[in-house]
């Protein structure tokens, strides 16, 4: 009787495993013709319980995945993984979720990082009083100087953004010579030894503009910061490997003094293999009333380009800073991507910045943002080629993988 009873409960244990397993086929077709690398597919896991672990295979291969709680409540709200994939290509993926072990460990294609200063610690690329949020009141003096490179910075092996922790919220650019992670290393300030090795640095000075796309107000006639607020947070969501997510959270913004104080969400979502960086704008209230704006800023003496349609990017060179001696003069190419459907007008270029009036239909709207360096080994160098490969980038952003689940 107590083998019986063993073999019941042996049995029994066996039959919640399988139970607590969800296996998927995934399907994944491109419809352009173009190959395109390094492409997301994102699986909600609201439908399948308490994902702890996920394998994702194609064949016999193993693919890196990723899960991410993005409301930080412990329990993984996604699953992504990424796709290289042939035009008009068809490939099929399997992938298996289970209740029990821990995400499995890949090589980080991504990085972000949170740091106060530490006095003990001399070399400005050497901190390591690590965060991983901080909120200031909306009152606080000098949000700016909080952190040590004065905010949330993150990065692919194409790129690197810091994001100012005050009233600007500006998004500012890192250039790059080699395709690799780098702000580990460097956290924004390069030395010179580094210089001489081949790391990057700041490309950009930013000042009051919307740099790269930043999120800001609108009065009727030009763009307004994000004060007053009631509070100001920055935290990380996800540290990759695939995907790093960072949100800037502005709580009570009287965004008009018109109308309610709203609180903003906005969520930056980097990937591997990705210059580009999606924005996703999220409101605790229907402000289809308000106006906001978006843009990027006029880089002194600059080339422009628009299609009239959300798609505006320029091509320019100046000092990343006022110290004319200490620094070089930097290109870059800078681009916004807004839908169509989110922009109230196209406002003419003026000393600070190529702007678009945003208007948000309910409580969320996206958007992406892009860049490039000159000094990129791997990337653009002439207007032309940055405009042209603009082009194809909005092409992409158009056409997503067609993406079918079936258990």
């Amino acid at each position: 009787m107590k083998k019986l009873t063993l073999s019941l409960i042996i049995a029994i244990s066996c039959f919640c495993t399988v139970m607590a397993t969800s296996t998927l086929t995934v399907t994944v077709s491109n419809p352009m013709k173009a190959p395109r690398t390094d492409v997301p597919v994102v699986i909600s896991l609201k439908n399948y319980g308490d994902v702890r672990s996920a394998l994702v295979q194609r064949g016999q291969e193993e693919i890196p995945c990723q899960l991410d709680d993005l409301d930080q409540d412990e329990t993984f709200d996604e699953l992504c993984f990424l796709v290289n994939i042939g035009k008009h290509e068809k490939q099929t993926y399997t992938v298996t979720l289970s209740d029990s072990g821990e995400p499995r460990q890949y090589a980080a294609r991504v990085y972000a990082e949170m740091v106060m200063g530490n006095k003990k610690v001399k070399e400005k690329n050497r901190q390591d009083n690590f965060i991983e949020a901080i909120t200031a009141r909306g009152d606080c003096a000098y949000s700016y100087n909080l952190q040590h490179h004065h905010g949330v910075d993150f990065e692919s092996e194409l790129n690197g953004i810091r994001i100012y922790f005050d009233a600007r919220q500006t998004l500012d650019l890192y250039g790059k010579f080699q395709k690799r992670l780098e702000l580990q290393a460097t956290q924004f300030y390069t030395d010179d030894a580094q210089k001489a090795q081949g790391y990057g640095d700041d490309v950009l000075w930013v000042g009051q503009t919307f740099g790269l796309g930043a999120f800001r107000g609108w009065n009727g006639s030009e763009p307004t910061l994000i004060e007053p607020v009631r509070s100001r947070t920055q935290r990380i969501i996800s540290y990759g490997p695939l995907r790093t997510i960072v949100e800037v959270v502005d709580r009570g913004w009287k965004a008009d003094t018109a109308l309610p104080a709203v609180n903003m969400t906005l969520r930056y979502t980097q990937y591997a293999g990705h210059r580009d960086t999606d924005v996703d704008v999220i409101f605790n209230r229907d402000v289809t009333g308000y106006r906001f704006s978006t843009g990027i800023i006029n880089v002194k003496g600059s080339e422009e380009f628009s299609d009239c349609k959300g798609l505006r990017a320029c091509w320019g060179t100046d000092y990343p800073a006022t110290d004319t001696v200490k620094w070089k003069r930097e290109t870059v190419g800078l681009a916004v991507l807004v839908p169509s459907a989110n922009i109230a007008s196209e406002e003419p270029a003026n000393k600070d910045n190529y702007a678009y009036v945003l208007k948000v239909n309910g409580s969320q709207m996206s958007y992406k943002v892009s860049y490039c360096s000159a000094n990129e080994t791997f990337g653009y160098h002439t207007a032309k080629e940055w405009f042209d490969y603009l082009k194809a980038w909005r092409r992409e952003a158009e056409q997503p993988l067609a993406v079918k689940i079936t258990e």
